[in-house]
Formats: C-alpha cells, structure tokens, sequence
C-alpha cells in the first residue's frame, strides 16, 4: 500500500464519528494491507513509530516544521518557485506562520503548501510504500547529537517532496506528535475482529493476549497472519503469552464504600494499604553470574521509567530467580524520618536530567504486591493467594525492595477496622484483592477494589477523581488577558469508548496552576472536536484538547445534571494535581461513577 493510500483512510477516519463507521473503516484497511506492512502502519494510525514502552519521539517543534514547509513554498513574489535553501527563506517562514495562527492547524498548512508546490512547479510526487514513508520517518526520530536538529530539518525537506498534499498534512501531524483520531488500541482490535471474522467475536481473547502483552503491532501482524479460526484460538489463549521488556496492562481498582459489600462481592480478600506512590511494573533477566541482562520497568500508563530508579541497579542480583516480573508502588522517603513523602515529591524523580542527584535527595522504596511470571512462567491466571506465596520467595525486605503488608480476611468487621486505622495513620485507604483471583489487568470485574473515603460518606466526595480534560475557555476580564478562564473535564465511558462531559472547573484556581493547565492544553489543542467526546452544545469551550491530559479533583458532591452528558455533574470543583502517571482510558469511568450514590 502507498502512503497515499493510506492517507485516504485516515481522511475517512478524521472524518467519521461513528466508531461502527471508524471500526469497519479501520477492517477495511488492515485486510489492504501487505504482512510487512501491518506493524508499521497500526503505529502509524495512532501517530506513533513505535509502541509507548519505547519512548521515541520525534523531538522535532513547530518552528522547525515551519521552516521546513517554508523550504518548499512558492514564492510568486521572489520570482521564483520550488525547494529554497534555508538562508533564503525568511520571507516564506513569515508567510508558513502567518498562515498557521490563521488555521490553527500547522498539518492543514502543509497540506497547502504542498498542493502550491506542485501546482507552480513541475514536480510530482513519487508514492512512498508505508514501510518507505515508516523507514524515513523512523531515521528522523533516531537522529540524535550534534546538529541533529539541521539533519532532521534536510531530511523533512527531502520527504515532503515525495509526499502528496494529504499525506503531508498527515505526516506533519505525525512529526509534532498531533495525529489523534478519537480511537485507541481497543478499537483496533474490534476491528482486527471483524477483519477476520465479520465481527467482534474474538475481540475479547485479543484484548486478554494484548493485556500480556501491550504491543497492537505486533499483536495484529501475528493475529492477522493466522487464517485458521482453531489456530488463532490457540495463538491468542495459549502461545501469545508474557514477553520480557513488553510491559503487561496493569490491573486496576473499582471502587467501593462499604465493606460488607466487599466480602459480599470478593469473599476472602487481602487488605493492603492505599500509597500515594508511582506504581511500577519491574522486569528482570538475570545472566548465570547474577548480572541483570534485562531491567526494565514501566509506569501505570505503560512507559518505560528505567531511567528514573538507578537504586534498583544495586538489588536485582539479590532476586532469588532467573527472571521475574514484579508489580508494585515505588515511594519516596524522607531519609532523616524515614516518613513516606506525597505523590507530588516523588514524581520529581521524572526527569531527563539530573537523575542521580534527585534520587539521592528522595530515596524510593519499592512495595511490591505481586508477581506475574518467573522463571519463563506466565503466573497471571494463578489465584493470587498462590503469587503471593511465590512471591515471598523471590526476594527478602531490605531498604529499597519490601514486601506490601496486608490483611487476609473475609470478615466485614476485620476488614472496616483495618479501613479506618489506615485513614487514621494519615493512609489515603485500603485496596482489597480478591485472593482466589487470577491477575485482571484493567479496570474489569470484582478482582481489585479500592476503599477511600470513611464507610457511610457516599456522594459527598471525600474521595477525589481522576479526570480528562476536553478543553479550556477564554474566559472574561483579567483571565481572558491570561488566556484561560476555566477548563472541561470528563470521564470515559468504557462500553462506548467516548468521554463524557462532567465538570467545568474554573473557581479556586491559582494564575500559576492555570496557566499551567493552558501551557499542556495548549500542545494538546485540535481543531475539531474529538469524534469520541460527547458535550452538550451549552458547554462547547473555546479550545478542544486530544483526550491526553488527566488531573485529579475534588468536590463537595455529585448532583444529577441535565446538561453534562455523564447524567452527573460535580458541586464545587477543585482541582487537586496533574496525574502524569495516568492516561486518558485509566481515568474514572462512567461505570465508577455510577457507583457513588448521588446526592438529592
């Protein structure tokens, strides 16, 4: 398939808010494509080269895209038409930038830039194949070093000649990291579903082998490989299995309030502490000496964060195992009190450089909670009363790596007395797992379940929310000066797959948090409302974020709305942090709202 080709799809998906229409669109294209060009392409329809876990961006920003397409403008008034060498090009970068605060939207720009350079010169295009356009990008985003940034610019120049107006307004959009169709790795796997069976009936074995492991591309070229209904059965419930350094979709809470509920629904549980940390996912391969010949480690929204724990160089010989992967919470400490310090200290650790240092000044300790394959074994579907004991195992509590305490009970009362000497030792609650459960990754079933708030404080929100943000507001007065006033939030309805409107929040703000909120909405911005937001037309802001940015808020209480399409709305927003360590689908859903009781 050429390159313009595939742009014609994503046209088709740009445009189309349907997600039938988006599904039977994206089966459409996975059945044109050519085996080799399956990986490629299903990272390419989420504007991405290679999976989260890799972290490989482009690190191209506007103003270089800019004087790219300024190279390639037409320039009627300098009597001349074609490529330009950079130095001549102050006039067309002018024009490039003036055009783009008109549009907004530096993709469309390009799009007629290109459609200028062909009409006035006699060049065409030459169609790339995918796996052409993905090589070329691919040597873009791994150029790195000295005059790197140049090297990026000329090698933008050369492909955009090759490319047709469309495919440019794509590609650019894949270079500033803005391609956000309003789909995610789940709709590509409805759609791999109905590529080869007409429907969605294998798409829950694909969702349970991409939860082992979290790679669409490489999930989709093997499924797409097997004609045989029996032999992708076997390739997506027995051999598509855990890969080291690919990380496994965690598991996470649902929440509820009382603990009588709790054992009604899971029986016998383990109750272990609620931390305020960065949870962890540590994957380990050792060589026969001890040395670590793997170790990696992932954050909740599958990231790599290797880089920001070196202490866990020091203790991976000390793990009594081949290889492992561990599940668990890393916690910064205070090394004079040895206290456990908020969420907001310990992600300081996130950074790029200055590693060392800022490890030194916040120890981290791990509490690890489960383990889900050792020794070339995938654990997952063992009861976790059975991880547990393995996991003991694996390792014995030093400073750095510590086994979470926990409570085992399936009594109500045990359990609600633990609750509430956690919240009085300043603990944010308790998380209950179900101990004959198998490891749930997501948000699914009765496995995992988080108490918060003290028993009987239901639609009052002592608990907080993890929230999207939609999009912001200009605002009036002194705050339309600043450039935002107030900002939409939503939360994600998983059966629909569409965020849904719930707060507008813009009392009790600082200037520095909300200007903040505007710089990461402002690198988020699009120019058409995501195909997956459902908002009433009394709440469309004035600017649309790609759904990306997720922060945590409280509120008094939940009240019924008639105006914000989640059916509820929150009484006095306030905004509490970013949460960097979430994406936009680990958000609270429609379905967890439901669960707290609404105030009358």
């Amino acid at each position: 398939m050429t390159i313009d080709q595939l742009s014609q799809y994503l046209n088709k998906l740009e445009t189309t808010s349907s997600r039938l229409e988006i599904t039977a669109i994206l089966s459409d294209l996975l059945k044109k494509l050519e085996p080799a060009e399956v990986r490629p392409a299903c990272y390419l329809l989420q504007g991405q080269l290679l999976p989260q876990y890799y972290g490989l961006e482009f690190q191209i920003a506007v103003k270089t895209v800019i004087k790219v397409l300024a190279r390639l403008k037409p320039m009627q008034s300098m009597g001349t038409v074609g490529l330009f060498e950079e130095s001549d090009s102050t006039q067309a970068e002018k024009e490039v930038e003036r055009r783009y605060k008109e549009v907004g939207d530096l993709g469309k720009v390009a799009e007629e830039t290109l459609t200028q350079y062909f009409e006035q010169s006699s060049e065409t295009s030459t169609p790339l194949s995918v796996a052409e356009l993905y090589e070329l990008l691919l040597d873009i985003a791994k150029d790195s070093g000295a005059q790197s940034q140049q090297r990026k610019q000329d090698k933008a120049v050369l492909l955009f000649e090759k490319l047709d107006p469309l495919s440019a307004k794509f590609v650019v959009r894949i270079l500033l990291g803005r391609l956000r169709l309003g789909f995610s790795d789940m709709t590509i796997m409805d759609a791999l579903s109905w590529a080869m069976c007409g429907d969605k009936s294998e798409r829950e074995m694909l969702e349970a082998a991409y939860q082992r492991r979290a790679d669409i591309g490489q999930l989709a070229a093997e499924y797409l490989r097997v004609d045989d209904a029996d032999a992708r059965h076997k390739l997506l419930s027995e051999q598509y299995t855990i890969q080291l350094g690919v990380p496994v979709v965690p598991a996470l809470c649902q929440r509820l309030n009382s603990a009588t509920e709790v054992i009604e629904k899971m029986h016998e549980v383990i109750a272990e502490p609620k931390y305020d940390g960065l949870r962890v996912q540590i994957h380990v391969e050792k060589a026969r000496d001890g040395k670590p010949t793997l170790l990696r480690t992932f954050t909740r929204n599958l990231e790599e964060s290797s880089a920001m724990f070196p202490e866990l160089d020091k203790v991976v010989e000390k793990l009594k195992c081949q290889n492992c992967v561990l599940d668990g919470e890393a916690i910064g400490y205070d090394p004079q009190t040895n206290q456990l310090i908020s969420f907001q200290q310990t992600i300081q650790r996130k950074r790029k450089h200055g590693v060392a240092e800022k490890a030194a000044e916040i120890p981290v300790r791990f509490y690890i909670f489960d383990l889900l394959y050792l020794n070339g074994e995938n654990l997952i579907d063992k009861p976790l009363k059975e991880r547990r004991a393995l996991l003991e195992e694996v390792f014995t509590d030093d400073d750095v790596l510590v086994h979470t305490e926990g409570k085992v009970t399936s009594d109500p009362e045990q359990l609600r007395q633990y609750h509430e000497q956690a919240l009085a030792e300043g603990l944010e609650g308790v998380v209950m797992k179900q101990m004959s459960s198998g490891y749930q990754s997501g948000r699914k079933g009765w496995s995992w379940v988080k108490m918060k708030e003290a028993e009987g404080r239901k639609g009052k929100l002592s608990d907080t929310l993890d929230v999207i943000v939609m999009g912001y507001y200009l605002g009036r007065g002194k705050r339309a000066e600043f450039g935002i006033g107030a900002f939409l939030v939503g939360v994600y309805d998983q059966q629909q797959q569409q965020v849904l409107s719930l707060a507008k929040i813009g009392t009790g703000l600082t200037e520095e948090t909300l200007g903040e909120v505007k710089r990461r909405c402002d690198a988020l911005i699009v120019s058409e409302q995501p195909p997956s937001y459902v908002v009433n037309k009394a709440l469309i802001p004035d600017k649309w974020c790609a759904p990306e940015l997720v922060v945590e808020v409280a509120a008094d209480e939940l009240t019924t709305s008639p105006i914000h399409t989640a059916g509820q709305a929150l009484r006095f927003p306030r905004f509490i942090k970013f949460r960097d360590d979430k994406r936009w689908d680990q958000a609270t859903t429609l379905e967890e709202l439901k669960s707290i009781e609404i105030s009358k």
